[in-house]
């Protein structure tokens, strides 16, 4: 609802929530195993996942909305009925893997780890898996679908070609520069306390409710874009397009979408603040405050 404004929900959009849910659903029953059981099978599926680029090891698989949940989906439609479609845009099992080894990494922030070991720890993790991101880049034969190529046009378009990574699933070259960035910023960010930190510290407590909230925010500002460039009723449903107060030639540049990011996050931070206070109050109290 809240992509689309329709409230027919000609589209539902299988994205990212949908991908953490399922994995969250998967991960819960997983959570009995042997510690080192559970982390080797998140290794596998993180680190073998892209076997299933190769058409000699994927053929026969494809094809089929179960074939594109699992993995082989790219932003691909199946229709429920002539007017209700499901697009599916993330497949769960690679990002299901992902959530299972960060459940296990997570042993790293308990209160018996000290913070200076943890520092480092997060350091060669990161630099390890951007060195890892560096290799199958060079290789070229393994770790995203799609392999970079020297291009015409000169040295930026080859390096923009060489970080071009797969996403939808993600590829081990996606998760490797990603998350290798993540734990390097971390490791920087362990011990800084500013008002900076303190600032975006607010959306990463409440991440689910700044999640939710952003995109009936954005399409509320949509709403107002769409009149203020002139569009009228007739304009709000378009044919072969299920997005409401979305038709042709709505839009702004680039900078107007730096400028709408700005103002949607200023818009939800002192909610987010509000409600971070409140459910700090409440922890403990309300079983519903740790799903939001």
């Amino acid at each position: 609802m809240g992509w689309t404004f329709n409230p027919l929900y000609n589209l539902i959009i299988l994205q990212v929530i949908w991908a953490i849910g399922i994995s969250m659903i998967i991960l819960g029953l997983l959570v009995f195993l042997p510690y080192r059981l559970l982390l080797a099978i998140g290794l596998l599926i993180v680190f073998g996942h892209n076997l299933l680029d190769y058409e000699s090891i994927s053929s026969g698989l494809k094809g089929g909305a179960l074939p594109d949940l699992l993995y082989f989906a790219n932003f691909s439609p199946h229709a429920l009925d002539p007017e209700h479609f499901v697009f599916i845009v993330y497949s769960f099992v690679p990002w299901t893997g992902l959530m299972i080894v960060g459940y296990c990494f997570g042993k790293v922030f308990s209160p018996n780890v000290d913070p200076l070991r943890r520092k480092k720890w997060l350091w060669q993790a990161g630099l390890g898996l951007i060195v890892l991101f560096l290799v199958l880049r060079l290789i070229n034969q393994y770790g995203d679908p799609v392999p970079w190529s020297a291009q015409p046009r000169g040295p930026v378009f080859t390096f923009l070609s060489f970080i071009n990574i797969n996403k939808y699933p993600p590829s081990l070259a996606f998760i490797s520069l990603t998350i290798g960035i993540g734990m390097l910023m971390l490791s920087w960010l362990e011990h800084m306390n500013n008002r900076i930190t303190s600032f975006f510290r607010i959306f990463g407590r409440v991440p689910m409710l700044y999640y939710i909230l952003h995109f009936y925010v954005i399409h509320g500002l949509l709403v107002i874009l769409f009149f203020i460039q002139g569009f009228t009723s007739k304009d709000i449903v378009t044919d072969q397009n299920p997005f409401l107060f979305k038709p042709p030639g709505i839009g702004v540049n680039l900078l107007g979408v730096y400028v709408v990011w700005i103002i949607v996050v200023l818009i939800l931070y002192p909610i987010c603040k509000k409600y971070d206070r409140y459910k700090t109050l409440n922890a403990g109290k309300k079983w519903w405050l740790s799903y939001l």
